[in-house]
């Protein structure tokens, strides 16, 4: 009986109606307990709809503590280390926004709506397109962390030379200007992604030539993580298609 709630509710099994049934009454939920987030005003057909959303919530966290043996495969310990294990600790914050017994104090600071954003995370057990680029960040991951770090260490020198060579106040319109190290970390950092929204801007010929240095890096930073994502992306891709042509499971489910 476990086993086959277990084949039930893991994400797309082939040929399995009622697997495939699940999956899509899930990702209705899901999708349903968003919509609020879009409004301000909480209307009782809100209350309805977050109080029916996580109910079928709660009923996948227990199906899934009361079947986690098979997905952990340590026996009697899956039961105990299960509620620790990243998806079930999303599963439960998920839930807790809809459960009264937060109190009002949890609505003064909107940390149920914040924790609500939490249930989108949910559609990345449902989605085959999304575990493969997460296979993808994880094969890759030196080289997008070294271009991170190269990346991190350009703002943060950008941003040391922009806050001293430039005047905390612009003497053209007399507005604040990099007052602080945080204002100029921030306008590095979105000059170096090629974004410059334009609310600071350099005035002295060193930080505009800094500006410069920084919008041509930005693009080199920006072009190389993107190549190499999307060929990765396009090997795992035709790799899986192979792997299913020949009826082989090559790629467990990386975010379990």
């Amino acid at each position: 009986m476990r086993k086959r709630l277990y084949s039930i509710i893991e994400p797309g099994q082939p040929g399995d109606k009622a697997s495939i049934a699940y999956d899509i009454l899930m990702l209705v939920a899901i999708t349903a307990s968003i919509i609020p987030l879009m409004f301000v005003e909480e209307t009782q057909a809100f209350r309805t709809i977050e109080q029916i959303t996580v109910s079928f919530f709660i009923i996948d966290y227990v199906l899934r503590w009361i079947t986690a043996d098979y997905r952990l495969g340590k026996k009697g310990w899956s039961f105990v280390l299960y509620p620790f294990t990243g998806w079930a600790i999303i599963d439960l914050l998920s839930i807790l926004p809809g459960l009264h017994f937060l109190g009002k104090g949890f609505k003064i600071f909107r940390i149920t709506r914040l924790l609500r954003i939490l249930r989108l995370f949910k559609f990345i057990r449902y989605s085959e397109s999304i575990k493969v680029l997460g296979r993808v960040i994880r094969k890759e991951k030196r080289v997008l962390l070294t271009v991170l770090g190269i990346a991190v260490f350009y703002v943060f020198l950008t941003a040391l030379i922009m806050f001293n060579a430039e005047p905390h106040v612009n003497p053209v319109t007399g507005a604040v200007a990099f007052a602080d190290f945080f204002d100029a970390l921030y306008w590095a950092t979105v000059t170096l992604t090629t974004v410059g929204y334009g609310d600071m801007i350099p005035v002295t010929d060193i930080g505009r030539l800094v500006s410069m240095l920084s919008s041509l890096f930005g693009v080199a930073i920006i072009a190389l993580p993107s190549g190499v994502i999307t060929a990765s992306y396009l090997e795992e891709l035709k790799a899986n298609k192979a792997a299913k042509e020949e009826g082989a499971t090559r790629f467990p489910d990386v975010t379990r």
